[in-house]
């Protein structure tokens, strides 16, 4: 390996894309779920403080109502934990949130702190990677609790009232668990193998074409063939199948048995030449339902196994060591959600918080993605606008149809967001601005022109500070994960090399060195949409992807062709 490391000059900005930022995605195979979870989870506080006339309580709990939103993908062990992590950390930024509040009513003040909190919100949620929606429910929580009229002695009250409905919210996100114990895991594993049939399928059309490049598999890429996408999708897939089982701690056989069907999956991204596709489709149908997990027992099966344990004792990678890449993206939350709130102040925007949230949805892992969320939101918010013209005369019939017409916001946004980020705003949109009613009925029209302009103020300031705070230093971030490939690669092929390997290494070997291969594609992909860097070491990126990929398929003949064997007709 090569300690010598080239330093390019700096690129030219990068163009901002337009063609493809509002196509739809095919809907997500859970969308129901989360909907109808943020349903039950915010309908019965809301419906309870209802009949009891106190609608005006209903921001303190729709606090902890909205934490049903979170861990939908993660197994129920996990999940519990998540979740009440989630509910701890919404008390706490309410909680500062309130207390702030209580004390002080300067505007500026008010702003500062949401700013922070906003960025709190953002780093914790990258660091935690807990996944969709991300940080901007705290935020968007957290930012209307300051600018609601607070005294000390309210406080409590208000955060018991969050607390009991974070619980509820536990809960509900926890009761499926009760009907299908295994759900997320299966539900990851046949996720994995489907989109590793796609791969195979891919590869053999792309091997009877003559395009495919190289010998035991290309490189992928962002912009690469489309069975190259395919593979990066698909090893997306597989890691994050590993990802979830491992979550899940304890290991019946039902989970053991989940864990064979991945190995094959990792199996066929090795060896894709020689594996029947329509067998992996088929695992991945027998998993859906509570039916049995098909049972594959081959004679090396405890190896493999125990390469599941040998990644268990080697325990989770330290937080800590994730904060460093994150400093500019809490950098640019601050600074974007400070100037945009100060902006719609500035113009007199009665709730300038709407800016402060709309710059915190922006940023994602690049200043290219941000923009594309950028748009995404101005185009959802102002269409969401228009919807409320629509659905305020409704909801204005009285309170039950206010609730009402918020639950069924609620559950349109859920449903929808998974296509794509703007249609989903469509509904979060007037669901915001019919929240703001609920202390009473307001005037429609100035609430959707400070809508309007909250949204275009959050959207322009919030983009300026991310191309004015880029993370320049994503090269860095390539080069430590272009040497973790070759580390893993490095230990993969002596395990392969060795006469007789420690039972479970090589099973354990291939599954580091496929993280390490999926987290520099994640890696690359981010930094390549990053603006004043230098530029990026494609051909490294290209040669290390091509000879790990290499290297994956030697482990697979490593292990016999038992493996094999369950792959093929």
């Amino acid at each position: 390996m090569s300690s010598a490391r080239p330093t390019p000059s700096p690129t030219p900005v990068r163009r901002l894309p337009l063609a493809g930022v509002l196509r739809l995605n095919r809907p997500s195979d859970i969308w129901f779920k989360p909907a109808l979870s943020v349903v039950v989870a915010v309908g019965v506080p809301n419906l309870t403080l209802l009949a009891l006339g106190r609608l005006d309580l209903a921001l303190y709990t729709m606090a902890g109502s909205l934490c049903a939103l979170y861990a939908h993908n993660l197994p129920y062990a996990a999940r519990g934990r998540a979740l009440a992590w989630v509910v701890l950390g919404m008390l706490a930024s309410v909680a500062v949130a309130l207390l702030t509040a209580s004390l002080t009513s300067s505007a500026a003040v008010l702003v500062a702190v949401g700013a922070l909190l906003a960025a709190a919100h953002k780093s914790m949620s990258d660091v935690t990677r807990i996944g969709p929606p991300g940080p901007v429910i705290f935020t968007f929580i957290s930012s209307a609790s300051l600018f609601a009229p607070q005294t000390l002695g309210q406080v409590p009250g208000h955060l018991a009232l969050a607390a009991a409905a974070g619980a509820w919210a536990w809960l509900v996100g926890m009761a499926p668990g009760l009907l299908r114990p295994h759900g997320p895991e299966r539900r990851a594993t046949a996720r994995a193998l489907n989109a590793t049939a796609a791969y195979v399928e891919a590869y053999v059309e792309a091997s009877a074409t003559g395009t495919r490049s190289g010998t035991g598999g290309g490189a992928h890429s962002g912009t690469g063939s489309g069975h190259e996408r395919a593979r990066a999708t698909a090893s997306a897939a597989v890691h994050a199948a590993w990802q979830s089982l491992l979550a899940a701690g304890a290991r019946p056989e039902p989970r053991r048995a989940l864990e064979r069907l991945v190995v094959r999956a990792e199996v066929a991204l090795a060896a894709p030449a020689d594996t029947d596709p329509a067998r992996l489709r088929s695992w991945a149908r027998d998993l859906r339902g509570t039916s049995p997990v098909p049972r594959l027992e081959p004679a090396q099966a405890a190896d493999e196994l125990l390469g599941v344990e040998i990644e268990l004792a080697a325990g989770k990678r330290k937080l800590s060591s994730r904060l460093g890449p994150l400093l500019p993206f809490a950098l640019r939350t601050a600074l974007g959600c400070a100037l945009a709130g100060y902006v719609s102040l500035a113009l007199g925007v009665g709730r300038p918080y709407w800016a402060l949230v709309t710059a915190a949805s922006l940023y994602q892992a690049n200043t290219t993605l941000t923009w594309s969320r950028g748009v995404q939101r101005v185009v959802g918010n102002v269409v969401g606008v228009l919807l409320f013209a629509a659905v305020a005369p409704l909801a204005h019939l009285g309170p039950a149809a206010l609730v009402l017409c918020c639950l069924a916001l609620n559950f349109g946004a859920e449903a929808l967001i998974t296509r794509n980020y703007w249609l989903g705003s469509i509904c979060v949109t007037p669901m915001a601005l019919l929240i703001t009613e609920f202390t009473g009925f307001q005037e429609p029209g100035a609430l959707m022109a400070d809508r309007v302009v909250d949204t275009l103020v959050g959207a322009v300031v919030g983009f300026v500070a991310a191309v004015a705070v880029t993370n320049r230093r994503a090269g860095d971030h390539i080069e430590n994960a272009l040497d973790a490939v070759e580390h893993a690669r490095e230990h993969a092929a002596r395990i392969v090399a060795a006469e007789r390997p420690a039972p479970g290494a090589l099973e354990s070997a291939r599954r580091r060195l496929a993280a390490a291969l999926v987290e520099l594609r994640a890696t690359a992909d981010a930094a390549a949409g990053e603006w004043w860097q230098r530029a990026l070491p494609q051909e490294r990126v290209v040669l290390a992807e091509r000879t790990g990929h290499r290297t994956l398929a030697a482990t697979v003949r490593g292990q016999g062709p038992h493996l094999l064997e369950d792959v093929q007709a």
